[in-house]
């Protein structure tokens, strides 16, 4: 083309958003076929990784029309070029430039032996290249659907935390399920750039190209693609060398992903879960946050349960005088007159596993003890929530802070009561607890409680003391009993018959769903409590 066919072609190029001279050209096919060179280096085992340092650009360049400064797809030949001349065959081309490679993932659209993912920004499709191809429904077509993966980012200023967000929830999932042979990923997102407004540092930059060595057996390309601040792309380029020679990435500070990113990330890994057995959309799911004077469901429930048991049973908080329990534990302890013991699990607070049982239960239970003229001490198993530096995760530790304030209470009321008729009752993961107070308070227990039930239901096991004392398993066999759904996969079990035998009387109840197992069987409860004690009377008399 001569000077005058460029000042005529000048409106064409400019909707194509190309800018193009005499150099054009052949600056295009060098650009590519240093790209194309680097991935066979690596490929054919020449070099460990390598980086393509080129211009102009690539991922827009779509199979049939050139656009958005790039002419010749670098990445997408040199990743068939791979193919066709090597063995290898799975290649992951990773593309966190700041657009959408729309041409890149056109390629590959259909073709499963290529897993194209992409980070950018997309806002609705109204950010450059524009249209709804960039999209998280985007996932490819024929034998390539679900072999690309379009991370969306809603808005502009996205950072290191929400680029490392995504990597971990999605991008690296995904990518050690496909087993990629070699990875191509290309970049321009950095901290600095005007036009694409992202805040990803060299350090972000560094930790991705990190996590990235390590697939494929470490074969990576890295290929440049944007970039619109010279000295952003270089400090951004650097960081990324010095991890592909085997540096360590400098070091980041403690990150949280926005609010934009993990609602982002969450949606991606709803959609690619349909393609992705790694991808865990519950993983992803957000953390609400909240207010300080912001209450949980579950505390505002055990308020009412207070208030319902003052009210209604004049039922009284019992104080703890342990300040860790107190914290822990402050108004979930009631009692009654004289006392009994009743564990509650946390089954009776928590509305998101057990909806709307916990009144419904405190009723039928609490009003049945005041009529028979029984005491009764109420006590809910599931800690308050503290501060997050607090809290020491896991199951394990609810099982801990449920036996002390059991171990405080048994010391500082029941021992001292004057109580000579104890019925003890857990529910759920509190049989563990009281179990644990019989293994540890054996010699006191034994003179005074004359009943010991469990309910469990279908996912948990009857506990039995562990011994010490030797009559603590025959006096357990003599006062216990189990109630447990009529389906517990332990009772048509011949291997489990030597627990079993562990345990006093085993009832089965007609009902498999926990929130309605112990309304249930409180029938049958009733009668073995009554029972136990009309034997005791008995005994007493003769």
């Amino acid at each position: 083309m001569n000077e005058q066919q460029f000042v005529d072609s000048e409106e064409y190029y400019e909707q194509l958003s190309l800018y193009v001279n005499e150099g054009t050209t052949t600056a295009a096919m060098l650009s590519c076929g240093g790209v194309i060179e680097a991935a066979l280096a690596v490929a054919r085992g020449e070099m460990h990784k390598s980086f393509a340092i080129v211009r102009p650009p690539g991922h827009h360049a779509e199979p049939d029309e050139h656009m958005g400064f790039c002419f010749f797809n670098n990445a997408a030949v040199a990743a068939r070029v791979v193919q066709q001349q090597t063995s290898i065959k799975r290649i992951l081309i990773l593309d966190w430039d700041v657009h959408h490679g729309n041409g890149t993932q056109r390629a590959f659209n259909d073709d499963p032996s290529v897993l194209y993912i992409s980070l950018h920004r997309y806002e609705e499709g109204t950010f450059y290249p524009c249209g709804p191809f960039g999209s998280l429904e985007s996932c490819g077509e024929g034998p390539g659907l679900g072999y690309s993966v379009n991370v969306p980012w809603p808005c502009p200023e996205m950072g290191d935390a929400d680029y490392i967000h995504a990597f971990q929830r999605i991008i690296m999932p995904i990518a050690m399920e496909f087993a990629p042979e070699l990875v191509i990923t290309g970049f321009d997102a950095a901290e600095g750039d005007e036009l694409g407004e992202c805040l990803v540092t060299p350090a972000g930059y560094a930790h991705m190209t990190h996590m990235l060595s390590g697939l494929a057996g470490g074969k990576v390309v890295v290929a440049l693609e944007g970039g619109y601040n010279l000295d952003s792309i270089s400090k951004s380029a650097l960081a990324v060398t010095r991890v592909l020679l085997g540096q360590a990435p400098d070091e980041l500070p403690p990150l949280t992903a926005s609010e934009e990113a993990t609602e982002t990330v969450w949606l991606v890994a709803k959609e690619q879960s349909k393609y992705w057995k790694s991808v865990d959309p519950k993983a992803c799911e957000p953390q609400e946050t909240f207010e300080d004077i912001s209450f949980s469901i579950s505390e505002i429930l055990k308020g009412h349960r207070q208030y319902y048991l003052y009210t209604k049973h004049n039922m009284m908080e019992i104080p703890l005088m342990n300040e860790n329990l107190a914290n822990r534990f402050s108004g979930q302890v009631m009692c009654t007159g004289n006392l009994r013991v009743e564990l509650e699990s946390s089954s009776t607070c928590d509305v998101h596993m057990h909806k709307s049982y916990l009144i419904d239960f405190s009723k039928q239970l609490v009003g049945w003890a005041r009529k028979e003229g029984y005491s009764l001490l109420d006590v809910n198993i599931l800690p308050k929530p503290v501060e997050k530096h607090n809290v020491t995760r896991g199951r394990q530790h609810m099982d801990e802070s449920a036996k002390d304030v059991l171990i405080y209470l048994w010391d500082n009321f029941i021992q001292i009561s004057n109580a000579s008729r104890v019925i003890v009752l857990g529910h759920g993961p509190g049989c563990r607890a009281v179990v644990d107070l019989l293994n540890r308070r054996a010699v006191g227990m034994m003179k005074v409680v004359k009943g010991f039930i469990q309910v469990v239901g279908l996912q948990d096991q009857p506990h039995a003391p562990s011994g010490g004392l030797d009559d603590l398993r025959p006096w357990y066999k003599k006062h216990s009993v189990v109630v447990t759904p009529s389906a517990h996969p332990m009772l048509p079990r011949t291997d489990k018959a030597n627990e079993l035998r562990k345990h006093g009387s085993i009832l089965p109840i007609d009902e498999a769903q926990p929130i309605r197992l112990i309304r249930t069987a409180m029938p049958a409860i009733q009668d073995y409590v009554k029972q136990s004690l009309i034997a005791i009377n008995a005994e007493a008399t003769t």
